[in-house]
C-alpha cells in the first residue's frame, strides 16, 4: 500500500460525508469501478468513471438524506485496502433510519479512488481476496467520525 493511499480514503470518506459531488469527484480517478452487489441494494449496479459516480451518488441522493460514512477496521492487503465501511442514512420520503455494514477493497491510482469491490460481509470480502483472515487493523480512525 502507497503510504499516502488511507490519506485518500480518508478524505473520500470526508468528501461523502460533505455530500458535495464535486469534493467526491476530485477524489475519484477517470477509470472509476465500483460494483454494487444485490445483496446490498435495492437497484444493484456497475458505476464507472466519473458519470458513473455522479449516477451512484444521485441515484442514493434521490432515496436518502443524511448519508454518512464512517470507517471501521482498514486494513492492507496486496490488493488494496480492506475498509469496513458503516453507512447510516435516513430515507427521503419515509424518514425511516437505515444502517449498513459493508466491506469495501479499495485501489488508489494517482491519489484516487480507482477501483472499489463491495463486500456485504467480511468473509465473502477475504474470500475474494484468497485470505483465511483479515491482516492487522492499520489503526486510522477517521477524525470528526
Amino acid at each position: 500500500m502507497a503510504a499516502g493511499d488511507i490519506d485518500v480514503i480518508r478524505e473520500m470518506f470526508e468528501a461523502f460525508n460533505s455530500e458535495d459531488i464535486e469534493r467526491i469527484l476530485a477524489f475519484t480517478d477517470p477509470d472509476f469501478e465500483v460494483s454494487v452487489p444485490p445483496e446490498l441494494s435495492a437497484e444493484p449496479d456497475v458505476y464507472r468513471g466519473l458519470d458513473g459516480m455522479r449516477r451512484y451518488w444521485d441515484t442514493f441522493q434521490e432515496a436518502m438524506e443524511s448519508i454518512r460514512f464512517k470507517p471501521g477496521r482498514v486494513a492492507d492487503t496486496d490488493q488494496g485496502v480492506l475498509v469496513e465501511m458503516h453507512l447510516t442514512a435516513r430515507g427521503r420520503q419515509t424518514g425511516i433510519p437505515v444502517e449498513q455494514l459493508v466491506i469495501g477493497v479499495w485501489q488508489i491510482r494517482d491519489r484516487r479512488a480507482w477501483r472499489i469491490m463491495v463486500f456485504p460481509t467480511l468473509e465473502g470480502a477475504l474470500a475474494a481476496l484468497g485470505l483465511d483472515e483479515a491482516p492487522p487493523n492499520t489503526g486510522w480512525e477517521m477524525v470528526g467520525g
